[in-house]
């Protein structure tokens, strides 16, 4: 990770930056993530969307630009207590461990928000993907010409509790300095 870049839970007030993110992404990346074509039109909604329900977003931040995402969504019918987590970074800020942290810190927050599965979806030829969803021990299947990744986050423990957070805090932290710094 870049210094100067952190990982932070979004709000709601940071649609724009998260809108701007996925309309910053090139076809081939938007193909990852969504696993077919989309217009800038579907991504200005799908981010508006992002922050209306009890999704969660993490976004890495650097300067004033989002350039990676995180998100967990629950699946519904809610009583499954199943998510699907989904990530997105742009080109250049792959191959440094962003989506690996993000997918971490969205697997204890599904284990504390009571989620028992999860689901990751990607394309056969995304291999960075999939390698990803392996260091958390993904079972890896095809779907449909898809490679679908479930991991089982675990139950909510004191431990787990309180990671989450301390990166909470930690980011607070960060802001706080950040606001202390003369420009």
């Amino acid at each position: 990770m870049r210094s100067g870049a952190t990982i932070r839970k979004l709000s709601p007030r940071d649609e724009p930056l998260f809108r701007e993110h996925l309309l910053r992404l090139d076809a081939p990346s938007r193909h990852d993530r969504f696993l077919s074509a989309v217009n800038d039109n579907f991504l200005g909604e799908y981010a508006r969307s992002c922050f209306e329900g009890d999704t969660l977003v993490l976004g890495l931040i650097e300067g004033e630009l989002l350039r990676a995402a995180g998100e967990l969504h629950a699946i519904e019918p809610r009583e499954t207590q199943a998510g699907e987590v989904a990530l997105s970074v742009e080109p250049e800020f792959r191959n440094k461990g962003t989506a690996t942290r993000m997918l971490k810190r969205l697997i204890i927050a599904a284990r504390n928000r009571g989620f028992r599965h999860l689901r990751m979806n990607c394309h056969a030829k995304n291999l960075a993907m999939q390698a990803i969803a392996r260091k958390f021990r993904a079972e890896l299947t095809i779907e449909q010409g898809a490679t679908v990744g479930r991991i089982e986050p675990g139950p909510r423990t004191a431990f787990s509790l309180l990671v989450e957070a301390l990166s909470h805090a930690g980011e607070i932290g960060k802001a706080v300095i950040g606001l202390a710094e003369p420009r």
